[in-house]
């Protein structure tokens, strides 16, 4: 009887055991839950079709989107949405609802609430953001930031070790041979040659349409813009106009001020004369660098040092010289290089003295 209730004991233990182990299936399925609400918003953000900006959210950089671009490109992307599993079936304001609980997304605000002057509407991806104080999904003017960081893919990281070697690389540009010189010299003058005409020719297109026809255009938008990434900055074509039509006052007045600035620059360019000195100057400073090695450095450096020649007297002459003579060689001083001195000659010992 004790054996049997031994194992009946043991039997009702392993019911215990049976019935505390049973919640761990649905802490599982909510981590997993969790784990596949992670890897949907991290598919959607590293998506192309996804419309996003980069902002500063209380002197943070975040990358957000509008709430109805969300809505549009769920809707377009019903793929992605098998990632949730039995949660497929949520409509995108309910994804959303439960990515801001789970703190994937906040949603902010725009900091400048006013139409500037100039304006008129409220720019579309405002440059500063603020957290909004109701974290609910809408579609109207809301904006939403990932809160996650974004995984770095593997080029990135290899190219982080790369930027000590670049700097290395820099510093040790004085003993780099003269042909790599010339090849680093060209490569860089090139690139800065073609940001500087980018700039001037981008600056006298949105001059003479801004004059001619009124319209602010502006080719590479975003070539200046610090929150762009490296697909926005290269956006060749211009974003549409938003702003209102200027005066033909103010345009005249520009195109008054445009033509006497570039009268005064034609009256005092200067001549050939000035140009090739400029140029000259240019390439001395230039050829030193380019010029420069460690051998001729310690040549220049053994040149500086002061020269001191000191001749051993010979043994039958030491006795007929007086200890404050000085004693020169016959080379240091000669009758056609020193016309002007006058040489005398010891009887004694056949050297030469000056006087």
């Amino acid at each position: 009887m004790k054996k049997a209730g031994g194992g009946g004991g043991g039997g009702g233990a392993d019911k215990k055991k049976v019935r505390r182990s049973q919640p761990l299936p649905s802490n599982t399925k909510q981590a997993a839950q969790k784990d596949v609400f992670q890897l949907f918003a991290e598919k959607v953000r590293d998506h192309k079709d996804l419309v996003s900006r980069w902002a500063v959210l209380q002197e943070t950089r975040v990358e957000y989107f509008r709430g109805k671009d969300f809505v549009s490109f769920v809707r377009n992307h019903l793929e992605l949405k098998d990632v949730l599993e039995s949660d497929r079936s949520l409509e995108a304001e309910d994804i959303a609802n439960i990515l801001l609980k789970k703190s994937l997304l906040v949603r902010c605000d725009r900091v400048v609430k006013t139409v500037r002057p100039g304006k008129k509407k409220l720019s579309t991806f405002p440059a500063h953001l603020e957290i909004y104080h109701d974290q609910v999904f809408s579609e109207n003017d809301a904006f939403f930031a990932w809160t996650f960081v974004k995984r770095r893919p593997l080029w990135q990281t290899l190219l982080s070790f790369c930027w000590p070697v670049l700097t290395l690389a820099i510093c040790l540009f004085p003993v780099y041979p003269h042909q790599v010189k010339l090849l680093v010299l060209y490569s860089c003058a090139g690139v800065l040659l073609l940001i500087l005409s980018l700039l001037l020719l981008r600056g006298l297109v949105f001059g003479a349409l801004w004059i001619l026809l009124g319209k602010r255009v502006w080719f590479f938008p975003n070539i200046l813009a610090e929150e762009a990434t490296l697909k926005e900055l290269f956006q060749f074509w211009p974003q549409k106009d938003e702003g209102e039509r200027p005066k033909w006052t103010a345009r005249l007045f520009y195109a008054i001020v445009g033509v006497i600035v570039i009268s005064v620059l034609r009256h005092h360019a200067p001549d050939e004369a000035a140009r090739a000195r400029y140029q000259k100057r240019v390439s001395n400073i230039i050829d030193d660098v380019l010029e420069w090695s460690p051998s001729l450095a310690l040549s220049g450096m053994i040149e500086k040092q002061p020269v001191v020649n000191i001749t051993e007297p010979n043994d039958n002459v030491t006795d007929s010289m007086s200890s404050d003579e000085k004693v020169f060689s016959s080379g240091d001083l000669d009758d056609e290089t020193m016309p002007n001195e006058e040489v005398a000659e010891n009887t004694d010992g056949g050297h030469r003295q000056k006087i």
